[in-house]
């Protein structure tokens, strides 16, 4: 899952399962038996969470095999991560639900069978054909449109899903839970289009001003859910909400705030709006306080530079979260930002090196010349293709730059495969353990980020590999 959404804590315990929802009805709740087989494996682990909470965790056994035996346990949607890859899963209780995949195409070769398994395929289904769509030049095409035509095509494609899920529920005994699982898997992936319309219809024409939207065009907007803690977590309802909201802060400054206020560079102003408007239109805690650390993710990113403006949307921020550890994730956040500032040392970060190592990237950097540090993954495979021959090019193009890969969220030994695999030089690679404390220290917002340096210092914090060489 795209950044904001991508930062998952480990918390000990298991005080989840305390609080499932027959926990009142001792004896009364079906065990969970939720089993499977990775091929390929890249870690050691498979590690259960429901929301943003630890649940627990199964070490694979000779057979690449793995089983959790879950006594009580909310229904709902929960997630399974073989690091760096996760996938949803929905349980209620008496599944006894198994799951094949290959981690070479870990969405694509995930398979269910057994109870349980019905309304998971079918998620899966739908998430696969959601990218299918999104990556499709035709559907691209489609904000070329104008709105009424537009919203045929996309409310056709949704109507394929839906009809297609009548069938579904046609031969499958399914609670409204569930069903209305499925109904958000189709809906909010209909509605995104939508929110995006307005912005990729503008540059893609090269229209002056935003094309004008009847009422109808936003109709689908008075079924949001704005409080169903069942999906506060699901991908396309929480991206759908982070899009609603950009758009609706963004359209309600364009008509009322003072055009100097507005200014689409005061990334404050803006900010500010969305808060403003999160705070006033959701009452739900867990999608309130998730949206509110998001958008100040975003706004300290993109603001790059602490300054007193920072401040005072932090101390807003604070004032409207509920969540104490979001607050120190921001706090942090904002100290990495201002370590990476030019002449800051370089953050002293342990990593490992081919040989198996601890090296530090202080000890890395070159004393002498620059050095470039980007940032890739086995699970990005074009990506990693792209950025290597990107690197080779600019190494012809910089013989005084030292280029320094770090490799994040792969296992070990599917690195070092990888370096002898696409020949990469073994001296400047490294292995980045602790993926948090490297992607909150160097602010690795994106798989371009790279910082430069000079000697042990910060040259440019926060540079592109393809704009800012």
């Amino acid at each position: 899952m795209d950044g904001s959404l991508n930062m998952v804590r480990l918390l000990l315990g298991i005080s989840l399962l305390s609080i499932s929802a027959c926990s009142d009805k001792p004896g009364q709740c079906a065990p969970v038996f939720f089993a499977g087989e990775i091929v390929n494996p890249t870690s050691d682990y498979v590690v259960l969470y429901h929301n943003d909470t630890y649940v627990d965790s199964v070490r694979l056994d000779a057979n690449n095999r793995f089983s959790f035996d879950l006594d009580g346990i909310e229904e709902g949607l929960y997630h399974f991560t073989h690091s760096p890859q996760y996938q949803n899963v929905y349980l209620q209780n008496g599944d006894s639900l198994l799951a094949r995949l290959n981690t070479v195409e870990f969405d694509e070769s995930l398979v269910f069978s057994g109870k349980g398994s019905e309304i998971n395929n079918f998620l899966i289904e739908m998430f696969l054909a959601n990218e299918v769509e999104e990556e499709n030049p035709v559907v691209h095409g489609y904000y070329l449109l104008d709105p009424e035509e537009f919203s045929k095509k996309i409310d056709s494609m949704q109507a394929i899903k839906l009809n297609h899920l009548k069938e579904f529920a046609k031969s499958n005994e399914t609670s409204d839970r569930v069903m209305t699982m499925a109904e958000a898997s189709i809906d909010y992936n209909a509605y995104i289009y939508k929110e995006k319309y307005p912005f990729y219809h503008k540059k893609k024409t090269g229209e002056d001003k935003f094309h004008d939207l009847s009422e109808s065009f936003y109709a689908y907007r008075k079924d949001i859910d704005l409080s169903n803690k069942d999906l506060t977590y699901y991908r396309p309802y929480f991206n759908f909400m982070l899009l609603h909201f950009g758009n609706l802060s963004y359209m309600t400054c364009l008509e009322n705030c003072d055009p100097d206020a507005k200014n689409g560079s005061d990334h404050l102003h803006f900010n500010k709006h969305k808060l403003a408007m999160v705070d006033s239109l959701v009452k739900e805690t867990e999608l309130r306080d998730i949206l509110f650390r998001n958008i100040a993710i975003d706004y300290l990113v993109k603001e790059r530079n602490p300054n007193e403006e920072c401040q005072i949307f932090i101390d807003k921020f604070h004032a409207l979260s509920s969540n104490e550890e979001h607050k120190k994730e921001i706090d942090d956040l904002y100290t990495a930002i201002k370590n990476l500032q030019p002449n800051a040392e370089v953050p002293d970060l342990a990593l490992r090196d081919v040989d198996n190592n601890v090296v530090h990237l202080k000890d890395v950097v070159n004393k002498k010349k620059n050095t470039v540090i980007y940032f890739w993954t086995a699970s990005q495979k074009r990506h990693f293709r792209n950025i290597s021959q990107h690197v080779n090019a600019l190494q012809k193009k910089y013989p005084d730059y030292r280029f320094v890969g770090i490799n994040l969220k792969s296992s070990y030994p599917q690195w070092k495969l990888l370096l002898d695999e696409y020949g990469l030089e073994k001296e400047n690679q490294f292995y980045g353990e602790n993926f948090k404390e490297i992607q909150t220290n160097m602010v690795v917002d994106g798989l371009n980020k790279c910082v430069i340096t000079k000697d042990t210092l910060v040259v440019d914090g926060f540079a592109n590999l393809y704009t800012s060489l």
